[in-house]
């Protein structure tokens, strides 16, 4: 009976601590509905987070960005956003509680894959990093040469030399 008696305090005790530790930030990431379903290289893709204080005072000094990682197996690596997506990192002096800092974040496709995309956040007071949800996406290859495009120009070139010599020798021919 003791011992239960000695249990009671042991939890209310670790149920206050994770309390504490507990982060004030939460986020929250999710595609655009305007994205494609089967996205391709080169076109674009937007995704929205929420980044919300859910304590119970302002937080300070707020930086928030996005980290896309390549999943294919044995390519597994963390991207460099450079060429990906201009909008790399947001910031905000003074969150208030129960306050949300809404995010878009747009992306250009460059590569074909298997990737994963987070958002993270970090305040000025504290120790943590807050991550979303992780948000996975394919990107379909674009073939370098599109028939429909390379057509007209291999059949058109040789039509329009061809026309030009023709028209050149009737002149001459005329001419004589």
């Amino acid at each position: 009976m003791r011992r239960r008696l000695l249990l009671v305090p042991v939890l209310l005790l670790c149920a206050a601590m994770s309390a504490l530790a507990a982060e004030p930030l939460e986020i929250t990431l999710a595609p655009d509905g305007a994205n494609p379903a089967s996205p391709q290289m080169g076109e674009h893709l937007q995704f929205g987070s929420v980044i919300r204080n859910t304590g119970g005072v302002s937080l300070h000094g707020i930086v928030a960005w996005i980290s896309m990682v390549r999943m294919d197996p044995g390519q597994e690596q963390p991207m460099d956003l450079e060429d990906w997506s201009a909008h790399k990192a947001v910031t905000r002096a003074t969150l208030a509680p129960d306050g949300a800092i809404t995010v878009n974040w747009p992306m250009r496709l460059i590569q074909a894959g298997d990737f994963r995309v987070v958002i993270s956040a970090v305040t000025r007071d504290s120790q943590r990093i807050v991550t979303s949800p992780f948000l996975d996406f394919h990107v379909r290859p674009k073939p370098v040469v599109e028939s429909s495009r390379i057509l007209p120009v291999a059949f058109g070139m040789p039509l329009l030399i061809g026309g030009l010599l023709a028209f050149r020798m009737r002149g001459r021919i005329l001419r004589r």
